[in-house]
């Protein structure tokens, strides 16, 4: 994961996400948990849309091989809040994404995380090429585009 709290403008995308009721836990904020939920909704849904993923035929699927996140100001319900999307590291047959979510306009996220995605050959489960439409996708989410 980034070392350094990242800002709205280091993030390439971002998709609206609106709290709901049972997101919330007993201490009043938005479990913990519910965050890995946010990132994996974003960045499928950038995969289905711009990477062209067929989530229920397609050859090729990304496993999360790990994740993490670090919290600085909780949310909670009702909030509207953005997830921030963008790619750290593109290899081969994996993806390191960065993640924020952002209340409003806010320039500093109120969490921040990461997971990294292996493109796997759905039948087989062995890891594979990322397919050339998911990469190109991918591409236009690098914070360092010279990889």
């Amino acid at each position: 994961m980034n070392d350094q709290q990242m800002t709205r403008q280091q993030f390439a995308c971002f998709y609206p996400v609106t709290t709901r009721w049972h997101d919330n836990d007993v201490y009043g904020h938005v479990n913990n948990v519910t965050y890995y939920s946010f990132f994996d909704s974003a960045v499928n849904r950038y995969l289905i849309e711009e990477g062209g993923l067929d989530i229920h035929t397609a050859p090729v699927v990304a496993f999360v091989v790990e994740s993490q996140c670090r919290y600085f100001q909780p949310i909670a319900y009702p909030q509207d809040i953005h997830i921030g999307v963008s790619v750290s590291k593109l290899g081969a047959r994996s993806v390191t994404y960065q993640l924020g979510v952002f209340v409003g306009d806010e320039t500093m996220p109120r969490a921040q995380g990461s997971f990294v995605h292996v493109f796997v050959d759905r039948t087989t489960q062995r890891a594979v090429a990322i397919p050339d439409n998911q990469r190109r996708a991918l591409q236009l989410l690098l914070q360092d585009p010279s990889q």
